[in-house]
């Protein structure tokens, strides 16, 4: 156990005690386990800790192909499942398109002031106009008489089939970075082309969250699919950490969504 710990953070700890015990209940009971959605950073730690069992496979969705939170389905190696196995519904926001403009950030804030937990969402995407989201099934039959605004705009939640899904606006761009450390700061500055002075006081400033939580510190060491948020800049994230250069520089990997580009 201690060998495992010793690979993530501290404040990661009771997250993989968590996936333990959803390892331990399919090995025990022979049951399958499904998972509320996981952001990529808890599922690099499921598919890590799942490493550990044998008889234990790992499949995911989160509604559409290139889903960033998904549902993970834990089972038996013999246990194949289907894509309604993961409970999974899509809701649009129907809105007055001529006369009213939704965030992100709006849409969220009113689903968890519903009462709701963050694990219970998945993706909110937009191809500019239309803005749709993802949902356990239980969660989104409670949200659609629930909600019908969003700030002072007037809205209606409809479920929609899985071909009516929209194609997202934002696109994420591959992009091969050399970085002389991992600490926050040092990424950001190299990532999206400021000083690293600049990168200290948008950080302090609350601009940042990594993996959805505010960050004030510059010298938070970054890992494997960490997701990154500045605001007014855009996101990254880590996708892999390739080695050294020869003047001992780190080689990462990453997805970037510049929102100045």
């Amino acid at each position: 156990m201690d060998n495992l710990y010793q690979h993530f953070r501290e404040n990661e700890r009771p997250f993989i005690d968590q996936v333990l015990d959803w390892a331990h209940q399919v090995e025990n009971q022979y049951t399958p386990y499904l998972t509320p959605f996981l952001d990529p950073r808890e599922q690099y730690i499921v598919e890590s800790v799942m490493g550990q069992f044998d008889d234990i496979v790992m499949n995911s969705f989160g509604g559409y192909e290139a889903a960033e939170r998904k549902r993970l389905y834990l089972s038996p190696s013999y246990f194949e499942p289907s894509q309604d196995d993961f409970q999974i519904k899509v809701a649009e926001i129907r809105y007055p398109k001529k006369f009213a403009e939704l965030s992100h950030g709006q849409i969220l804030g009113t689903l968890m002031g519903s009462g709701i937990k963050r694990e219970t969402i998945g993706d909110i995407i937009t191809d500019s106009e239309r803005w749709q989201f993802f949902a356990e099934e239980a969660i989104l039959l409670y949200l659609i008489p629930s909600i019908d605004k969003i700030g002072k705009i007037s809205i209606q939640l409809e479920e929609v089939n899985y071909t009516d899904i929209i194609l997202p606006k934002d696109t994420w761009e591959e992009r091969d970075e050399i970085v002389s450390s991992l600490r926050l700061d040092t990424v950001l500055a190299a990532v999206f082309n400021i000083s690293r002075q600049k990168s200290k006081e948008i950080i302090s400033s609350n601009k940042v969250k990594v993996n959805w939580n505010e960050m004030d510190r510059p010298d938070t060491l970054l890992s494997i699919y960490d997701v990154v948020s500045i605001r007014g800049y855009g996101r990254l994230r880590i996708q892999s950490i390739e080695g050294k250069t020869k003047k001992e520089k780190i080689r990462l990997r990453m997805g970037v969504l510049d929102r100045n580009k």
